[in-house]
């Protein structure tokens, strides 16, 4: 039951939230994340960090077509609803600064968006995971259009239009994989089970990828990302690059590689170039940004797609990296997205060149953001570090020249964003930064708690590899046995 808890507490948050006015809606919104946080934690004592899928629930839905609520977790999945329960607090409590017009539908809309996101992380069914992954998109959309900058209708319909043409390739491919089932169902295990050709394999796997890709996003499927993420509220910068770009991630682990891993297998080497591609494509847009906020989204791009290079060496280092930096990239971010908020809310402004000076009237913004810019360029000692190390490994021993140029996301990373802290924090102070006043209440409780997380996941990243380590060994057991033809 406490998989249901989890499922539709945030969904009953959404709907009182919904109908109070004012700055209750707030607090009311951080209750239930604050809940659903707690429920986490007590199916996280409860977990066994085996290979088995735990807290399963599957209740008959649609039987007609086969259609079941069929949920569970193992540890991939909890990682991935750690990382959305953890963060979801942290992204509300960030937008306490704010005074939202409609406050109510906003943060209801938060919820429901959290609905949908532990739903395609639980789902052991096609069907629902499809539900989840549009009940995801809906709520972001309109927080986008509806809160969002002066361009926040054309760049929306953008993003809105790559999406759920993604999703749309991914509807067909599950409607392929469900006309093929002898079982007539939308199950998880049984789509595992299905023995498609290499042809077929690799059109499924195309159907998948292209969906993925542009949720993550992937070179050459990422041209909606920097604009949505500028224009967007910064709650929405937060949870699109958080939280909703993992459920791409989450996809190719959990549904792209063990069903067509022929498919993988074929195509790998191409999905491999274009997350190379994207990483330093992306890294040399970033030395050219103006604006800190396209910056860090462009960052994004480069580390999202040393990820998807990790993963599809298919070996236990990508995947376990790819746990691993899913759950500090999402800290990172979001980290380094609220410390701009805090500037731009102030200084009306994200431009590089009008800052500089904010160390000596802001110090403890100053310290705070220099550990979340060294957790995003992988000091060692900080998250990011553990989940690049093993990426880069993983990338290197498969492909020596990709793992040379995969490795340049750390050096250009490292340059683009401490010359970019330099210019904003350090140098003197200029007429509109002398006027600027340190964090205080709710923005300290936020950014010591990114800065707690990226120390200890730093210092002692074991729980979390321990976490995942039996599910990742069986789901690329199951890939290398449909592989070489064992069954």
């Amino acid at each position: 039951m406490e998989l249901l808890l989890l499922i539709f507490l945030p969904l009953a948050g959404a709907i009182v939230t919904s109908f109070i006015k004012g700055g209750s809606a707030k607090v009311s919104a951080l209750l239930f994340s604050l809940l659903s946080l707690c429920v986490t934690i007590g199916m996280l004592t409860q977990f066994k960090p085996d290979a088995s899928t735990q807290f399963a629930l599957n209740y008959t839905w649609i039987p007609q077509l086969g259609i079941n609520f069929n949920v569970g977790v193992d540890g991939i999945s909890m990682i991935t609803v750690i990382l959305t329960n953890v963060l979801m607090p942290l992204i509300i409590l960030a937008s306490f600064k704010h005074d939202y017009k409609n406050s109510n539908a906003f943060y209801a809309l938060i919820l429901f968006m959290q609905t949908g996101l532990i739903l395609v992380f639980v789902a052991l069914d096609a069907f629902l995971f499809y539900i989840g992954w549009e009940a995801a998109l809906i709520p972001v959309y309109f927080i986008c259009a509806m809160w969002g900058g002066k361009d926040r209708i054309k760049v929306n319909m953008k993003f809105f239009v790559y999406t759920i043409a993604g999703s749309l390739f991914m509807l067909l491919g599950i409607i392929y994989l469900y006309l093929q089932n002898p079982s007539n169902n939308f199950d998880i295990n049984a789509f595992y089970a299905l023995k498609l050709d290499s042809y077929h394999q690799g059109w499924v796997f195309w159907a998948f990828f292209i969906a993925f890709a542009i949720k993550m996003p992937i070179f050459p499927f990422h041209t909606w990302q920097p604009d949505t993420y500028t224009e967007a509220p910064t709650t929405g910068t937060m949870l699109l690059s958080g939280i909703m770009l993992k459920m791409g991630i989450y996809g190719v682990v959990r549904w792209l590689l063990p069903i067509v891993p022929q498919g993988v297998n074929d195509w790998a080497c191409l999905a491999l170039i274009l997350s190379v591609i994207g990483i330093v494509y992306a890294s040399i847009i970033a030395f050219k940004q103006k604006n800190a906020k396209r910056l860090v989204a462009y960052s994004s791009i480069g580390h999202v797609g040393l990820i998807a290079a990790g993963i599809f060496t298919l070996t236990t280092q990508g995947l376990q990296g790819t746990m691993v930096q899913m759950l500090s990239h999402g800290v990172n971010v979001i980290g380094l997205f609220f410390v701009l908020d805090i500037i731009s809310s102030q200084l009306k402004t994200n431009k590089i060149e009008e800052l500089g000076g904010l160390a000596k009237v802001a110090p403890q913004l100053a310290i705070t953001f220099l550990i979340i810019v060294l957790g995003t360029v992988a000091l060692p000692g900080t998250n990011g570090f553990v989940g690049e190390f093993l990426l880069l490994y993983s990338v290197y021993t498969h492909n020596i020249w990709m793992g040379a140029i995969a490795g340049l996301t750390i050096i250009f990373g490292a340059v683009y964003m401490l010359r970019m802290y330099q210019r904003v924090m350090l140098g003197t102070t200029n007429e509109l930064t002398l006027t600027f006043t340190d964090i205080k209440g709710t923005e300290k409780i936020v950014l010591y708690t990114i800065c707690v997380l990226i120390v200890v996941m730093g210092v002692y990243p074991k729980p979390i590899l321990h976490l995942s380590e039996a599910s990742v060994q069986q789901l690329l057991d199951q890939v290398n046995q449909k592989l070489t033809g064992v069954n």
